[in-house]
């Protein structure tokens, strides 16, 4: 197997050599299954060969000796390739090259062996630990809903943490501090939300008797008016200056300019590109199905000539020795399905590639551009209202703020009127 990855014979058999020769060849095997990159097998194997030679300097001899020796060898690591970490974004990827290999190989070579979590523990998971449990068997939350909650409750729970309160000291004016401190970074919506978050949890601290006082009215309640904003739309020449900047030679190129040409043709949502199956393609008849949409429904469109050959150009290089049935998977090995804010980060950095700058740009940008479209090329609200999916007419109707041409009309013909 190093074979298809080494081209010199001499690196062949001086890592075959190695004492961990044997571990490297089984872990080199399992990332060729993964379809993991050339470029990556050899730093993988290369670092594999410095732990090969840090554990024996060690007098090292069992295999189960060694989970014992990675934290001391990524910090030797971390000390001979690090001096030009400038952040700790640079460090993390430091650590990660040299700790990576090691703890992947070692998943291969001992079967009883588990890589330790990175992942970060649930916020208050010692001082409160069953809100969360309470938020799925009580309140029947979806994981997304419950995401947002973990995403405020972190943020809170780093707040008491600086602020060296527990959460039987909590107080009003803790509370307000928090609030007044997210306000500087969140939408009126966003503000909406972590303060529902954080009432639904101080209602739960004081119904275990974790907090002694029902602090729920100190959380203030906010009102975001309907109507009130206007749509975060771009025009449909940036549009379409950004769907020619794509550069459509590499494999996620070709994924990236069909993904787009989806959410500014149809008005889809990245949870809606993100859950498209091989399945909602009906090629013959040129359609593509959407099922399971925001509002409980699914739409069938047909499918542009436009849309249909991006489609074709990525899937005649998208893996097909994978098990996964969704259309746009990741561009780097194990190729998963993208999930939603991948989609939604994806179209954020392209448009940043391409100058074109607007307030919390993403994938609903160009849902939102779309449906401008649809208003100014005189389409009936409602009609507009059922291709993008809206679920209340009333979402629909805030375009017509962007309608301008329509708004002149209206002008021009009561000042001719009163003339």
């Amino acid at each position: 197997m190093l074979e298809r990855y080494f081209r010199s014979f001499k690196a062949i058999d001086r890592v075959k050599a190695l004492w961990l020769g044997p571990q490297i060849e089984r872990y080199v095997q399992s990332l060729d299954e993964q379809h993991v990159s050339t470029a990556t097998v050899r730093q993988h194997v290369r670092t594999l060969a410095h732990f090969n030679d840090f554990v024996l300097a060690r007098a090292v001899t069992l295999l189960n000796e060694l989970p014992d020796h990675v934290d001391a060898f990524v910090e030797r690591w971390k000390a001979e390739h690090g001096g030009w970490c400038k952040s700790a974004r640079d460090v993390a990827a430091v650590v990660a090259q040299s700790r990576v290999p090691v703890e992947r190989m070692l998943c291969v070579a001992l079967p009883d062996y588990a890589r330790p979590s990175n992942k970060p523990a649930l916020p208050f998971s010692v001082s409160a630990p069953g809100f969360f449990t309470f938020l799925v068997n009580e309140k029947g939350l979806r994981p997304a809903t419950i995401q947002s909650y973990i995403y405020t409750l972190r943020l809170f729970a780093a707040y008491l943490a600086r602020a060296g309160t527990a959460l039987a000291q909590l107080t009003p004016a803790c509370i307000t501090d928090f609030l007044s401190e997210r306000a500087k970074t969140l939408h009126k919506t966003g503000m909406l939300n972590s303060a529902g978050a954080l009432r639904v949890f101080l209602r739960y601290l004081h119904r275990e008797g974790i907090v002694a006082t029902d602090l729920v009215r100190s959380v203030p309640r906010g009102r975001v008016y309907r109507q009130a904003s206007i749509p975060r739309a771009i025009r449909w020449d940036d549009v379409e200056r950004l769907l020619a900047s794509i550069d459509q030679r590499p494999d996620a190129g070709k994924r990236d300019y069909a993904i787009l040409a989806l959410l500014a043709s149809y008005g889809l949502r990245a949870r809606e590109i993100a859950a498209l199956s091989l399945d909602d393609f009906d090629w013959p008849h040129a359609q593509i199905s959407i099922p399971m949409r925001k509002g409980g429904h699914s739409t069938r469109y047909p499918l542009s000539t436009t849309v249909g050959e991006a489609v074709i150009r990525y899937l005649q290089v998208r893996r097909t020795d994978v098990a996964h049935r969704e259309v746009f998977l990741t561009a780097r090995a194990p190729y998963a399905p993208m999930q939603h804010p991948a989609v939604s980060a994806m179209v954020s950095v392209r448009m940043r590639s391409a100058d074109i700058h607007v307030t919390r740009g993403g994938s609903h940008t160009l849902r939102h551009a779309c449906v401008q479209h649809l208003v100014e090329a005189d389409l009936p609200f409602k009609v507009i209202g059922d291709y993008v999916g809206h679920r209340a007419p009333a979402s629909t109707l805030i375009y017509g703020k962007v309608a301008v041409h329509k708004l002149r009309e209206f002008v021009t013909a009561d000042a001719e009127d009163v003339l």
